[in-house]
């Protein structure tokens, strides 16, 4: 399969690829960097290269050689995204299939983004300092010197010596994980190495490191399978950590393997990060990174391990040739983890989680009305371009959507009068008809890295073997352009989802909107026993729905949040919604007067004293604090700013000035 280009890196990766890393490592906390090698073992694809140049990001690069042999190098201007080349000349003469070796000495530096050094009084239990690393899309290259390009995939080893444990996205081989935390020696002053193998060839966005004062507990084996699975956290923290996850995470993969391969990967396990970390998850291969806020001790919000679990298949297995094709990473895996709420639960809980994160998905095509590319799914980045600039739900969400549209949904499902079906839907048969095909779409590309156009042909190829010419046909009449660099804040096709978990929320939210003439508020006849019978994602679909709505005046705010506690609520997908609520108008005296408790609770400063790193939750409070009191909002991150990772911290300033030039 031909491997395509990627304007994201200036790797030479068509001529000569990377099939193995070996890295050597010394993590120092004091220094906050990380030195050593990175040996790569590339095999030649072009007769005569006579160089092979790797992405590089802020790294200080000491002696090259290659085949043990010391080489010529040349490290590139540096560019403001991709970074600087390095070239490294190959012997002549080389023949394509022929491999050659090729190690590099280096340090990062303090401008590494990939790396956020936490010093101990941002950790939980306030004693160690923390690292922990966050490669994609386009971060890796700030780690090691790697042809950072998802094509170009590798298998990596790890020797890694540190003062605190260590953890990487790879099979821990020593010291054991479930033996005496750091080898038995003193945590924080003596050194330790580690050693790890990663088998399975992944993209240099899912190498990882993370290291601090954590430990471990295993999950209960499950029964008839070879992999493991466990959670590592700060010790004030595993107790929490287990509880929340043990219940179903080797319940979730065991029946993700009912309709997909077998997990290749052996080993997966959880880290409950410090609350800088910006994501919800980060699925690295065998460890996948989680959010603390994900500790709700209800577990109510553990459903996120389903996503992260299923790019095991869908991005870490079959993975996106670069990030114009972010989509089939993001879409895939956000529409699998779908199907599984109906296996897992009911289709009306798959509806249920189609129609929760539609408003979403709408708020960033709106945001997006001013760069209409980032609206698409298949984006034709320029040499060069950001791909965080364009880190949305879109991809995610607009991408599940297309899926469904294609006819993913099971016409044998309860709910499906409940629905509005396009011809192709019926066509293709629902589930039964379409999870066949997905399982023959991973075992096709498992281990590859593909475009959206290499998928289409698949799909259409797999109905051909069928046999049906209607399948075909339904195919034929769907409109790929509109879905694949469609444009503007509405989906191609209109789709009604299973409304049946949130007519409550919607009806509630409905009244609320009609008291909104009642001057006295004592005279509303709204109880706390309103919510009794809602789940955490229905109180955040009766906020959102609240949204859609003329903002509510600051009487009915006030109550709102005092009556069903959300204006404290520890639920940081609840706290958020209602602050939504409360900004919508930024001209409202609501908004005034919750701006401020907005801004105090994303940076820790309320009650929860805890930060809210996320992307999901800081960058929107960010940016509704902006438009109600601009000075505020830049205010408060600019004195909390270090405590953001560096990847929110760039999209913070820049969703800020962006605020700033539209008012």
């Amino acid at each position: 399969m031909a491997i395509v280009e990627d304007p994201t890196s200036q790797a030479n990766f068509l001529q000569i690829i990377s099939e193995n890393v070996d890295f050597a490592w010394n993590v120092d906390f004091k220094t906050q960097l990380i030195s050593g090698s990175a040996t790569h073992t590339l095999r030649v694809k072009e007769d005569g290269v006579k160089e092979v140049i790797f992405d590089t990001l802020a790294l200080a690069i000491g002696g090259v050689e290659v085949d043990g042999k010391a080489a010529e190098h040349k490290l590139g201007e540096k560019h403001p995204v991709m970074g600087s080349a390095l070239s490294i000349s190959l012997p002549s003469g080389l023949q394509s299939g022929s491999t050659v070796k090729v190690k590099i000495d280096y340090k990062t530096s303090d401008d590494a983004i990939a790396l956020q050094w936490l010093e101990k009084e941002q950790t939980q239990g306030g004693s160690f300092p923390f690292l922990f690393s966050q490669c994609q899309p386009i971060y890796a290259r700030s780690l090691a010197p790697l042809q950072d390009s998802p094509s170009a995939k590798i298998t990596y080893t790890g020797k890694v010596t540190s003062t605190l444990p260590i953890l990487l996205s790879a099979i821990r081989v020593s010291p054991p994980s479930d033996g005496p935390p750091h080898d038995g020696k003193e945590i924080g002053k003596d050194e330790v190495t580690y050693t790890y193998n990663q088998p399975i060839p992944i993209p240099p966005y899912l190498i990882a490191i993370a290291s601090g004062n954590v430990v471990y507990r295993a999950f209960p084996q499950v029964e008839g399978k070879s992999w493991t699975t466990g959670i590592w956290a700060e010790p004030e923290l595993i107790k929490a950590a287990y509880w929340e996850f043990s219940e179903d995470t080797g319940r979730f993969l065991e029946k993700e393997e009912t309709i997909v391969p077998p997990y290749r990967f052996g080993v997966y396990d959880l880290l409950v990060l410090p609350p800088s970390f910006p994501y919800g998850g980060m699925e690295n291969a065998c460890l996948t990174f989680l959010t603390p806020t994900l500790l709700t001790g209800d577990r109510s919000l553990v459903d996120v391990v389903v996503h992260e679990l299923t790019h095991s298949w869908f991005g870490n297995g079959v993975t996106q040739a670069n990030s114009s094709h972010f989509w089939l990473n993001e879409g895939f895996t956000t529409y699998m983890e779908r199907v599984l709420q109906e296996f897992l639960h009911s289709p009306a809980h798959r509806g249920f989680a189609f129609l929760n994160d539609y408003k979403g998905l709408v708020d960033d095509l709106k945001r997006y009305e001013d760069k209409p590319k980032y609206q698409r799914l298949v984006i034709d980045f320029e040499k060069g371009e950001d791909p965080d600039d364009a880190y949305s739900q879109v991809p995610y969400d607009k991408g599940a959507n297309f899926l469904l549209y294609l006819g993913l949904w099971s016409i044998a499902s309860p709910s499906i009068q409940s629905l509005t079906m396009q011809p192709t839907e019926r066509t293709l048969g629902g589930l039964d008809v379409f999870l066949p095909y997905i399982n023959d779409y991973v075992n096709t590309f498992m281990g590859k890295s593909i475009t959206t156009f290499q998928w289409k042909d698949h799909l259409f190829e797999y109905f051909k073997k069928q046999g049906d010419p209607e399948k075909l046909k339904a195919l034929d009449s769907v409109d790929w352009d509109a879905w694949f660099y469609g444009e503007g804040t509405e989906l191609p096709v209109t789709l009604i989802y299973d409304d049946t978990l949130a007519k409550q929320a919607f009806g509630l939210a409905d009244r609320w909107d009609s008291s909104r003439t009642v001057l006295d508020v004592s005279q509303l006849d709204f109880t706390k026993d309103d919510l009794k019978d809602f789940d955490s994602n229905q109180i955040v679909v009766f906020l959102e729905r609240l949204q859609s709505f003329k903002a509510l005046p600051k009487s009915h705010v006030e109550l709102l949040g005092s009556l069903y506690g959300l204006s404290t609520s520890p639920n940081a997908e609840i706290r958020l919604r209602f602050y939504q609520v409360a900004l919508l108008d930024p001209q409202s005296s609501a908004a005034k007067e919750f701006s401020s408790a907005a801004a105090s609770w994303v940076v820790g400063n309320d009650e929860t004293k805890v930060l809210k790193g996320r992307m999901k939750f800081c960058r929107p409070i960010f940016r509704n604090v902006a438009s109600v009191d601009h000075d505020l909002a830049l205010r408060t991150f600019k004195q909390h700013k270090k405590s953001f990772h560096p990847i929110a911290q760039r999209l913070i300033e820049k969703d800020l000035s962006s605020s700033k030039s539209k008012k």
